[in-house]
């Protein structure tokens, strides 16, 4: 039974904890001196919750159930209003609250993430997670309970928030496992709906946004004993993702002595620690170039376009009818391969279709496959628990306290290898830099093949898929997994995980050269990492600006101001750098132009090429003058200077301050990477920040093996304008400035911000 706030602060005498201000220092040294249950307890539940500088929560406890309960209460504490729309969403209720435009991301869940499905889902989990799943929700709903009257301004007396069930977090789980597959294409799928008629030759989807449609990036990279000082691991963590919604990260530790001591970051909406660092292993993830999902194109009935051919015989499409809040019923199509899509280019007519099935859906590895990972005593071991198949889109970096540095891209695929490709491929097409092929949907020998290794059904087996360990360094910024080490490239793996042999993008090579830098300048301690990200600097620039600079003469007044700002730049995306944006207006305009190119990719020199400009070439000369002038046009309108200082123009507005926010785009050549869009009002300049820096880590061990965790959460920990912890970690990361995580008892104990609660029910 739930305790209502008054009699759990009584009972518990944590009043001041419960307001969620910082306790004294008496009642903070009581509660963090009463020692947690032992299972002997009366209590189903019992855990601690401590508190530490900028908000960051440490949950205790003894048994699973216990943690979980803690874990979902803490990080409520920082998200509840993001856990509860995103709660809304998974079961297909946003129309219903936040008005039509959420038809298709209705029918989209409700029609995907289906009750069987979620009871598939329920039934595979180990006794450990559902006793973990059975306390997360607990957790959650005692939070709601402890705080009905206190949430944030967002979502206070909002309709929507309720408590949640087991099913609820089961929904959570595969709508994120699906969110870079099938989610990429809820409009496609919501709106795909056959001809009524032959009269009806051609139905597209319109082409609305499809949710969440950012280019997700991450650089990493890990240093092995032989390259660093000491002879143990340092990995580099600098995942790019979004700076608000349901996939921003939160800093959280948790511990259950004897089984799993870990800290690191989750996102809002998930139960656990995906990227994070134990005593003796820490990892980072990278977006993956592995497609999740393939396409197939149908052929189907002369006389009824639901009916495809398959087999040598016609297969009638299952229509799914999703009633909404509205109580309008409209039906979603499967095949037996998965949803139908229709958009341009993709059309469903009388004689074509096309359906899309993912890898993720029917995955529910990851609990088994993240408690794995938490457990691993080093980098060997960590693949054995991504070897488990729970990990849905992401390579994994890490390092150990052994010296050990490891690269592996063990994601989920679909087990389709490249003479299954070349057998039966049809097409391919691009959502955005996503590719996706096209097999023949009539043919049985175009299935994906099964395998008896792999613990998802017709996924590429862990064997098969590329994984380097080595004792210099890794590293990997979002191309695939070919150049993770220039010095040993990972050749003959199918193409359905990612490309070989061919260019790497600015930001692949910017931190290829950077780390070599590094290396040259003797054994690295933690301390050189650093420059990776804080010296922000931009590569693009250092390899073609003084080819640009080239152009600006005399007979080029028209571009003269942006010459004269480029060539004071520092050629970096720090706050007090002038003309930054110039620069990346002007790779804007020339990002999809590769004729621009003096020395085109050459495949014995993949990391230096494609270099310089081709200014000798009058055509390339006129395009990147052009491309010059459009830039000053559109800045000169809007009102921004031309040298501005970059922090002035490119900013977050947390209540009533403007925060500089440093990096710049990744296709510019930025390799600390912010996304945030020109404002088109004067004056405005480059906010909201949307999507970039986000978790940035630096992971070491000193000459003892104790591990040495740094890094700032570049949002800091809550999105809500009313927490205290809205803009601390933002300000830091405005300065420069890193923290250090407080994992051991020690640092915990010794914290000047720390306050403590107990749980009990």
């Amino acid at each position: 039974m739930i305790k209502t706030l008054p009699f759990l602060c009584a009972v518990l005498l944590i009043l001041t904890a419960c307001a969620q201000h910082s306790p004294s220092q008496t009642t903070s040294q009581a509660i963090h001196n009463s020692a947690l249950k032992t299972s002997e307890s009366d209590n189903d539940i019992d855990v601690g919750i401590r508190w530490t500088s900028y908000g960051i929560p440490h949950v205790k406890a003894n048994d699973w159930a216990s943690l979980g309960y803690g874990y979902a209460y803490a990080t409520a504490t920082d998200g509840v209003c993001v856990m509860a729309r995103d709660i809304v969403t998974v079961n297909g209720n946003l129309s219903k609250y936040f008005g039509d435009q959420q038809r298709a991301n209705d029918l989209f869940h409700s029609a995907v993430v289906s009750d069987s499905l979620i009871a598939q889902y329920n039934a595979s989990q180990s006794p450990r997670a559902k006793q973990f799943n059975a306390g997360y929700v607990a957790g959650y709903n005692r939070y709601l309970a402890d705080y009905a009257d206190a949430l944030p301004a967002s979502c206070a007396d909002a309709q929507w928030v309720r408590t949640i069930t087991i099913n609820d977090m089961a929904r959570l789980v595969v709508g994120v496992g699906i969110r870079y597959g099938l989610g990429r294409y809820i409009n496609d799928i919501a709106t795909a709906q056959p001809p009524l008629s032959k009269r009806d030759v051609v139905i597209q989807a319109p082409q609305t946004a499809d949710a969440d449609n950012s280019p997700l990036a991450s650089n990493a990279v890990a240093f092995g004993r032989a390259v660093t000082e000491n002879g143990r691991g340092i990995l580099f963590g600098n995942p790019h993702y979004p700076w608000s919604g349901p996939s921003r990260f939160h800093l959280i530790h948790m511990t259950l002595p004897g089984q799993v001591d870990i800290m690191g970051t989750s996102l809002l909406s998930t139960a656990g620690v995906s990227i994070g660092f134990n005593h003796d292993v820490a990892w980072t993830h990278t977006v993956s170039t592995g497609m999740r999902a393939t396409l197939y194109k149908l052929q189907l009935h002369p006389d009824d376009p639901t009916q495809y051919l398959f087999n040598g015989g016609y297969v009638k499409m299952q229509a799914r009818p999703v009633t909404l809040a509205d109580g309008v019923t409209t039906n979603v199509y499967f095949s037996h391969y998965g949803p139908m899509v229709a958009r341009e280019g993709l059309n469903w007519d009388n004689t074509t279709a096309y359906t899309v099935r993912d890898a993720n859906l029917g995955n529910f590895q990851a609990a088994a496959s993240y408690h794995a990972m938490s457990q691993a005593r080093d980098v060997h071991e960590l693949i054995k628990g991504l070897s488990l198949g729970g990990v849905s889109w992401v390579n994994t970096i890490a390092s150990d306290s052994q010296g050990n540095a490891m690269y592996a891209d063990i994601s989920t695929v679909p087990n389709v290898d490249a003479e299954l490709i070349e057998q039966c491929q049809v097409g391919e097409y691009f959502w955005g830099r996503a590719q996706m092929i096209i097999l023949d949907g009539a043919r049985a020998d175009c299935a994906w093949r099964d395998s008896t290794e792999a613990p998802v059904p017709n996924t590429m087996p862990a064997s098969e898929m590329p994984r380097l360990v080595r004792d210099d360094y890794v590293t990997n910024s979002n191309d695939s997994y070919w150049l993770s080490n220039p010095k040993a490239p990972l050749e003959g793996y199918s193409p359905i995980i990612g490309s070989e042999r061919t260019a790497r993008s600015l930001r692949t090579r910017a931190g290829i050269h950077y780390v070599n830098e590094i290396l040259d300048a003797g054994p690295v301690k933690p301390s050189a990492v650093y420059s990776l990200i804080d010296d922000h600097r931009n590569f693009g620039a250092e390899l073609l600006l003084d080819d640009l600079l080239l152009l600006c003469g005399s007979d080029q007044n028209s571009i003269a101001a942006s010459c004269t700002a480029l060539s004071q730049w520092d050629r970096a995306h720090r706050i007090d750098s002038r003309g930054a944006h110039l620069w990346t207006e002007i790779m804007r305009e020339l990002r999809t132009e590769p004729a621009i190119y003096r020395v085109p990719f050459d495949l014995k020199d993949p990391t230096n090429t494609p270099s310089g400009l081709n200014i000798g070439d009058p055509q390339i000369s006129k395009l990147l003058i052009g491309a010059i002038e459009t830039v000053q046009e559109r800045l000169t309108k809007l009102n921004i200077a031309l040298d501005a200082k970059l922090g002035d123009i490119q900013y977050v507005q947390r209540n009533d301050r403007k925060i500089p926010i440093p990096g710049g785009e990744g296709w510019s050549g930025a390799f600390s990477m912010i996304i945030a869009p020109l404002a088109q009002k004067a004056g405005v300049g480059y906010t909201p920040v949307v999507h970039g820096n986000s978790i940035i880590e630096i992971v070491s061990w000193d000459d003892d093996g104790k591990v040495n965790p740094r890094g700032i959460l570049t949002y800091s920990q809550s999105q809500e304008p009313d927490s205290p912890y809205y803009a601390d970690q933002t300000e830091l990361y405005s300065k420069g400035q890193w923290i250090d995580f407080p994992f051991h008892e020690e640092d915990i104990a010794n914290n000047p911000d720390l306050r403590s609660l107990r749980l009990v029910e």
